[in-house]
């Protein structure tokens, strides 16, 4: 008898040691900005829900700290922006950052390339820097894209714009301004030290000295909570930073499945969805965890 227990130890052990290794969870990574952490706790709880193990390291810091985290193999995922990598290959000044489909399809063949990154379905809409109008203005003067804006402002259109100094000086306005075929003169700015977006969006809603326009990102939060309307970048001048997973190659081939399961989410946002999202968490206070989990419920991905 302890011959025959002993020979079944035996076999027990050489069965565990034969086991393949449980695959390991999937460290969700994301920047500081709400957007960022509430759609990559998004992603974390449907690879959850779909038996994906994840580990939370949101929020770990800026998008240097969190590319060289995915890039070093300490965490898995993150959700980054279609022309960052403009930036990340010393492309930048390529045109196909300017469209969206474009730029995904570069900055994706590049990451591949270079690092075995692999980038999943982008949100169809971009974090870009925008202008904003009052929405009573814009509806007095039918004003949707930024060509109706440039055309209004020519034609003698009462606007002030506020703006941070980078936006003024670095070429963003000058390059908007050729694009769309007008001119702002000195006294029509209010120029903030500060690139905070929550301040000129105050300005333009408080009508702080005659402001009516404020610069923005486009699925900022404050765009809807300020009754402001977005100007649509209709002839393309500005880079579009589309949210996009990107995830480690060796983590996609143990997990096939995380593309599809991430696909149908980013399908679901436009840019009206993400300013309402981040209105959410940046106005009225709630966490980025509770937005996420609210809004896959509301769109029946999670139960």
């Amino acid at each position: 008898m302890a011959n025959i227990l002993k020979s079944l130890c035996v076999a027990a052990a050489l069965a565990l040691s034969v086991s393949p290794p449980l695959p390991a969870a999937v460290v969700v990574s994301s920047k500081l900005s709400s957007e960022s952490a509430m759609i990559g706790e998004m992603i974390r709880l449907l690879l959850n829900a779909h038996g994906i193990q994840t580990l939370d390291r949101t929020k770990i810091g800026a998008t240097p700290v969190v590319r060289k985290a995915l890039l070093s193999g300490e965490v898995d995922l993150y959700v980054e922006y279609t022309g960052n990598a403009g930036f990340f290959f010393n492309v930048a000044s390529n045109p196909a950052w300017k469209d969206l489909q474009q730029g995904y399809e570069l900055g994706a063949r590049l990451d591949y390339a270079a690092n075995h990154i692999v980038w999943l379905t982008p949100a169809r809409a971009s974090n870009a820097w925008a202008l904003a109008v009052r929405r009573d203005v814009a509806l007095a003067n039918n004003l949707r894209t930024m060509s109706d804006f440039g055309r209004w402002v020519a034609g003698g259109g009462k606007v002030v714009l506020v703006c941070s100094a980078e936006f003024a000086n670095a070429g963003t306005l000058r390059s908007l301004e050729k694009t769309y075929g007008f001119r702002l003169r000195s006294d029509q700015l209010i120029v903030l030290a500060g690139g905070e977006t929550a301040a000129t969006i105050g300005a333009a809603a408080a009508r702080t000295n005659g402001a009516n326009t404020a610069m923005v990102y486009g699925t900022d939060g404050g765009i809807l909570a300020a009754n402001l309307q977005a100007l649509e970048d209709d002839r393309h001048d500005q880079p579009v930073y589309a949210p996009v997973p990107i995830v480690r190659e060796a983590v996609l081939e143990a997990h096939p499945q995380i593309a599809s399961i991430v696909k149908p989410l980013m399908d679901s946002f436009s840019r009206e969805t993400l300013q309402q999202l981040n209105a959410r968490v940046q106005i009225d206070g709630e966490s980025e965890g509770s937005v996420a989990e609210d809004y896959l419920k509301a769109k029946g991905f999670l139960k």
